[in-house]
Parts: C-alpha cells; structure tokens; sequence
C-alpha cells in the first residue's frame, strides 16, 4: 500500500563516513538541503533529524554494539568500529569506549530518556517542559472537578474470551461505588438527558463526596433542535467508536468517585494478570506469532538476539501497525508508572502508607534489568501522550460551542470548570510539534480504508479484554485509560465531522458521550501524572 505512510518497506541506505575537524560524523543515507551544524561533544549529545533523516554525530572512538531504538545503526557502527581498529575489536571494547545509548534516547539511567521520538519530529525535552509547566498543574484540577471525577463504569460484565479464573481477593483490588441511591434522579435519567437540564432542586446529599452534582452535557434545545436530537439519538455510532462501551442503562453500571479510588499498586499479578497481557500484545498487535516480545517469558531461548529480530519486524511494518504496537506499550509504560509510583510500602496499625518504590521501578524501567526494553517502552509512552494531546487539540471546538456546558447542578463551578476545560485546549493548540494523524491511512483509499477499520476493531478488541482483569481497580482504570485512548482515536479520524460542527445545535454526525468525555480527559490525565512521576523518580535517583 502507497502513500506516506508506508514507507518503511525501503531498503536500509548504507552508512557513509565523513571526516571533518571536529570529528567524525557517520550518516544513514544523504540529507538534500544545506547541513546544519551539530555538537558532536559527548557531555551534550542529542540525534537530531531533519528531512525525514536521522543523524549521530559522536568523537571516536566508536562504542561497540550500540544499540539504537530509533535506526537501528547498532550493526553498522560495529562494523565501522572493526574497521578502524582493523578487524577485531579490542578485548575490552565495550568498557573502553562510552556507551552511546544515549544518544539514540535509550539511557543508562532509565529516567533519562531523551531524543527525538520515532514516526514525528517532536523530541522528549520538549514534552517534558510543556507538560510540568503548563498541562499538568491544570489536568490535575480539571480531574478533581465534579463532572470529571465520577465515572461509570460496570465492573461485572463477564469476559468475553476465557472462563473466569477468580476475582482478586485482595482488600486493596476493591472499588468503592457510590450508592445508587444517593445519585439524583435526574442523573439516574442518563441518556435522555443528555442534551437538557436535570430538574433537581433537591437538597445536595452528603454521602459519597458530593455526587449529587453530577451531570451529562447540558444544553438548551430549540424546537428547531430537537429534530437534529432525534436523528443524533438514532445515530449508530457502532462505525466510529474504537472502545466497546459500557451501556450506561445497565443495573450492574455504577458510579465510581476516581478520586476515592485511586491507581496504584494493589498486589494483582501471576498467570491472570500475565494471561490479559498477553492476549493484548500476542492476538491484537499485528504480530506473527512466530515473533516473539523482548522479555516474553513464554518466548524460547533466543540467545543473542535481545529482542533485535522483534525491533527487525516491527520497523519493517507500516506506520499504521508500529503506531498501534506503540500506544499499547505506551498505555503498559504508564500503568507500571503508576504502580512504582504509589506502591504500598508499608502498613501499620492497619495503615497502609504509599509512595514511590524505587526498587520496582527499577525492575520495570532500568535498562539493564530490562535488557533495554525500559527505556524503549519509556519513549513509546512520550509517544502515546502525544497522540492524546493531538486528539485534544482538534476535539477543542467541540466543547468551544456556546451549546455545550458541562452541567452538575453547580451553576458556578460548571462555569469554571468549562473555563479550566477550554484553557487547557488552548495550551494543546499551542504546542508546536503535533504528531500528524494525516500521515496515517494516506494510501489508496480502499486499502486505507480496510486498514483503519482492521486497526479500529483490534483496538475495540482490546477494550473488551479489560472485561477479563481480575482487580476490579486495575479493571476500572484498565477500562477507563482504553476508553480515553479510544476516544482520542475517534476524534482524531473524525476531523471533517468535527469541523462541520452546528454552533448551537447537536449534530449527528459526531457526538461525545459524558463517558468518553471523562474517559479522555482522566486517561490524558494518567499520561501527563506518568511524565511527572518519571521526573520524581529521576530526583530519587539522583539523591540515592
């Protein structure tokens, strides 16, 4: 299949050695236009790209057996490295010589993640800076607003795949629900209240932090309107939605306060745990079984090989196919995040004291202990965050309409929150290196199509083997981070339907549900806390 997303099926071009003062600088292929001038200090190194083309510039000596995530030049700087020291490596190659990993984004330290990423021209530090600075102070409050803290969810459907091996029996996998019977009912109303006002004058109830304020997208409709509501209420939205939805009429659907319920470490793993995984990356993620996963412990003995024939494969696909591989390693990245970051370290007199694990962070991440996995999965997650701040850049005149208020019953914390809501999207419009979703299915239109629903239905696919975590918190979140990320597709493949947007009616050509709008902003949320805590484990690291 053609197009511009398709073109990793080209040969490798071969690497060309250049002399010049201030070192030797090795290239794959040749860049058109003028060169641009780089430091080749090993104190400052950064890969840059420019053309489409990636470039290392280091002093000799030249490390051995390099590994590069991004290029894959490990080989050829091998190969170049035994023909400066004539044929044979020196005896203590790898000690003598600085390990470049570094250069490539792949960090001894694994906090230390760093480059430009692969498939876009954006690079780590700068995400790092946009996301502590502007993007996570307001998330994080945005999360604790009313309509965006309480999410429902049914954690009882059965899963669809396997027979169920058990729940986890551990107190720290349970959910607290809100009781039914504390929520309005004008919110019980769900659907059908979807674009109008709950008439509640109840008095607000106490129990549960204060569900009573919450709500569904309020709206006013005209009688001119209320046409367009009922083809948008008919409208079969099957063909757009990448997330197998809860249907919130369910009596097992119930109304969860995240903030009570936080994610974190709760002692679920083994077979179950290791068999949901599994069934995500080994049926769902392009891959040939005859491929086996860096770190797969079902995987034979490969000796050597360290995961290089998987890295061989997955560049060898189509941008489309490595995209899916990257945002579901991204979503794994951030949920081992998570856990390290709020891991029960203690418990006395009943007590149970989280924090920080050092330790299991370690043992997930650290490049050595992950045979360089750590870091690669580290990038996919800078990846995956810039896919969802995309989806949040183009979904913004969504909500920017007159007609969409983020009801509760609170009339001056739903103004607020709209206002917190749409500064947020401003600072996503502005940043500057996007990742382009248009390079994505750009080849002839039938393949393309065939493509994004193939893509689309692995994706819901893996939505509905949330059904099968055995922790019911791992199960929430689970379900909550697949639904957001499924959310953020659909928006980003719905660009013409969003720009043809009606000012102050519904439209049925593209629709958001109170579910997927918590979804999204929760799950982008998670990603953004991820970059943080990443940050927090580098100055724990540091003081060690």
């Amino acid at each position: 299949m053609g197009g511009r997303g398709h073109s990793a099926d080209r040969s490798p071009s071969p690497v060309r050695e250049e002399r010049s003062g201030r070192g030797t600088r090795v290239r794959l292929g040749s860049a058109r236009g003028r060169r641009r001038p780089l430091s080749t200090h090993l104190s400052a190194p950064r890969p840059r790209v420019f053309r489409g083309v990636r470039e290392v510039f280091w002093k000799p000596p030249f490390p051995y057996g390099v590994h590069c995530t991004d290029c894959q030049v490990w080989r050829r700087l091998s190969s170049l490295h035994l023909l400066q020291t004539g044929g044979a490596a020196e005896p203590n190659a790898r000690e003598s010589v600085p390990d470049l990993r570094t250069y490539c984004g792949l960090a001894l330290d694994p906090t230390q993640v760093a480059g430009v990423l692969d498939d876009c021209l954006c690079d780590i530090d700068s995400i790092d800076n946009f996301n502590t600075y502007k993007i996570f102070p307001k998330i994080k409050k945005l999360q604790e607003r009313d309509y965006f803290r309480y999410y429902k969810v049914n954690l009882k459907r059965p899963c669809p795949f396997w027979a169920e091996d058990g729940h986890c029996s551990i107190k720290d996998c349970h959910v607290e629900p809100c009781p039914e019977s504390k929520i309005p009912v004008g919110i019980k109303a769900g659907h059908s209240n979807k674009y109008l006002k709950a008439v509640n004058n109840t008095k607000e109830l106490e129990d549960c932090e204060q569900a009573t304020k919450l709500g569904a997208i309020n709206s006013t409709l005209s009688n001119e309107s209320k046409e367009a509501f009922i083809d948008w209420a008919r409208y079969d939205d099957s063909q757009d939605h990448f997330c197998e939805l809860d249907d919130e009429r369910s009596p097992a659907a119930q109304y969860v306060d995240l903030l009570l319920n936080p994610e974190r470490y709760t002692g679920y793993k083994g077979p179950s745990a290791w068999r949901v995984w599994n069934s995500i990356y080994e049926e769902n993620c392009f891959k040939p079984r005859s491929v086996y996963r860096p770190l797969n412990p079902l995987a034979p003995s490969r000796g050597e090989d360290d995961g290089e024939s998987f890295y061989t494969w997955l560049e060898g696909l189509c941008l489309e196919k490595r995209v899916f591989y990257k945002l579901i390693s991204g979503l794994h990245a951030s949920i081992n995040l998570h856990l390290c970051a709020n891991y029960l370290l203690e418990e006395t007199w009943g007590k149970p004291s989280w924090g920080p694990n050092i330790k299991e962070f370690k043992r997930r991440f650290d490049p050595v202990e992950t045979k360089g996995e750590g870091p690669r999965r580290l990038k996919n997650l800078y990846f995956l965050y810039l896919i969802e701040l995309r989806a949040l850049s183009k979904v913004a005149p969504y909500f920017e309409r007159a007609i969409v208020d983020l009801y509760t019953g609170n009339t001056e914390e739903d103004a607020d929150t709209k206002t917190l809501l749409l500064s947020v999207f401003q600072d996503t419009k502005s940043f500057p290196m996007h990742f382009d979703e248009k390079s994505m299915f750009a080849g002839d239109k039938k393949g393309a199509k065939s493509l994004k629903e193939e893509f689309r239905l692995h994706f819901k696919n893996i939505s509905r083997i949330m059904d099968c975590v055995g922790c019911d918190k791992c199960r929430l979140w689970g379900k909550l981070q697949t639904q957001g990320l499924g959310t953020a597709l659909k928006i980003l493949f719905s660009e013409k339907e969003i720009q043809k947007l009606p000012e102050n009616s519904p439209s049925k050509g593209f629709q958001l549900t109170r579910q997927e709008i918590v979804a999204l902003l929760n799950a982008f949320g998670r990603l953004s806390t991820s970059i943080r805590e990443l940050q927090n484990f580098k100055v724990l690291l540091q003081h060690r």
